[in-house]
């Protein structure tokens, strides 16, 4: 089905996230940077001429508009599952689609972070920001997605100026500092690993390096995954079948997997302990699901913070959360309506064009006919442009009534009238 060219009413979103799919799955999907130009030229040799393609740690969706939005899913369907090398079927049903004004609301809450595995965390934005510049150096950025971008930028930029929101992350990152401070002091001589590749957990890694760490390591199931990382982050990276010597080397160890089975189980961590003689290690848990196992924290030199406890040593409740989330999401909803606003403005330029173009012939020709007489030509002009609105108006009264009450309505709102206009300036029609 054809649809009209209301951009919202065009917009598909396509994709998989840290909610709808495995991690084992999300591997699979993960498009490196390098990458990130062939698969949307794949997107657009499929006929979507107009696409954005967001990849990151814990998604990989295409923004696109087309005039048909549920005919691009297979396409796109087809695309992920080869780059996958994956069954269509598996990726279906772990795949989201949204279309019309979802899709729309799901871009917004996107580039505002409302969407992250950890609500307000900074790089999102700016990996929506890269993959503009991708797709509007392919080619396949049309006005249309261009507007919905800006709209997006505008309403992330609200919330975080507006909001606490993003201060809930960059407060975890330095609870976790703080801690790695309080119990090993000198991070310059400490050495931190990080399990999986989230986030949450790089941005922690950032903040260690900018800290000052001794030396930083990163290790995952994908040792290409886990090279192509280190390279970005600018560290040392080891193989995943390396993790109980890698556990051992780390006084912390950063989790950022979110597989839904325990990475860190408590027979490996009192293994590495015992090899450290109990050297304290810092676990810090960011992913979620967990990837430590509970009973590490009872383990002699084991210590155990997830994100509600850096949260705790932030001291931002449950309820500063809530209340914060909340904030940011009637910012989306302000931002939803203005764009809606004026997408409706929009839609109007052309019915308003025609009626001035229809007036302004009706002007010359009742000119041309009243010999430059003004008082000629403005009754005349009065009586043309009247004419039809008032045969519109008696015929649905006459049919309907109530779409008769309705049509006046309409007439007062357009031309602001009121109970002061004399009876003799309106066309009857020879009526009183």
């Amino acid at each position: 089905m054809a649809v009209n060219g209301d951009p919202a009413r065009r917009l598909l979103v396509f994709g998989v996230n840290h909610r709808s799919a495995t991690a084992a799955l999300r591997d699979r999907l993960m498009v490196e940077e390098f990458n990130q130009p062939a698969l949307l030229a794949e997107v657009g040799a499929a006929g979507l001429d107009q696409a954005l393609l967001l990849a990151t740690c814990d998604r990989l969706e295409v923004v696109t508009l087309h005039e048909d939005p549920e005919a691009a899913i297979a396409p796109l369907l087809e695309i992920f599952a080869e780059w996958a090398q994956v069954s269509k079927d598996e990726l279906q049903g772990q795949s989201y689609r949204h279309l019309d004004e979802a899709a729309l609301r799901h871009v917004f809450a996107v580039a505002a972070s409302l969407d992250s595995q950890v609500v307000g965390e900074p790089q999102v934005l700016g990996q929506v920001k890269e993959s503009h510049r991708l797709a509007t150096a392919a080619g396949i950025l049309g006005p249309g997605l261009e507007a919905i971008l800006q709209a997006a930028y505008v309403a992330a930029k609200r919330v975080r100026n507006e909001t606490p929101v993003a201060e809930r992350p960059v407060s975890m990152t330095a609870s976790a500092l703080m801690v790695a401070r309080n119990l090993h002091g000198d991070v310059a001589q400490c050495s931190a690993l990080v399990i999986g590749l989230g986030e949450m957990g790089e941005m922690m890694a950032l903040e260690l390096k900018d800290a000052g760490i001794g030396e930083l390591t990163l290790t995952h199931g994908s040792a290409a995954r886990a090279e192509a990382a280190a390279h970005r982050l600018r560290c040392h990276f080891r193989l995943w079948e390396e993790l109980a010597e890698a556990l051992a080397s780390a006084d912390i160890v950063i989790t950022a997997l979110g597989s839904g089975r325990y990475t860190v189980t408590a027979p490996l961590a009192e293994a590495a302990l015992k090899q450290r003689r109990r050297r304290p290690i810092l676990f810090i848990d960011s992913a979620v699901p967990g990837d430590v196992e509970p009973a590490v924290q009872d383990l002699d030199g084991a210590f155990v913070y997830d994100l509600d406890d850096l949260e705790n040593v932030a001291r931002d409740g449950k309820e500063t959360r809530e209340a914060t989330a909340l904030a940011a999401w009637r910012v989306i909803e302000e931002e939803l309506a203005v764009f809606r606003r004026r997408r409706a403005e929009r839609a109007a330029v052309p019915a308003v064009a025609a009626l001035r173009q229809h007036f302004e012939a009706v002007r010359k020709e009742v000119l041309s006919q009243s010999g430059l007489d003004a008082e000629v030509a403005t009754r005349l002009l009065v009586k043309r442009l009247l004419h039809t609105p008032s045969a519109a108006l008696r015929a649905a009264a006459a049919g309907d009534p109530e779409a008769g009450r309705e049509l006046e309505r309409a007439a007062e709102r357009l031309f602001r009238m009121d109970e002061s206009t004399p009876e003799s300036d309106v066309d009857t029609g020879g009526e009183k």
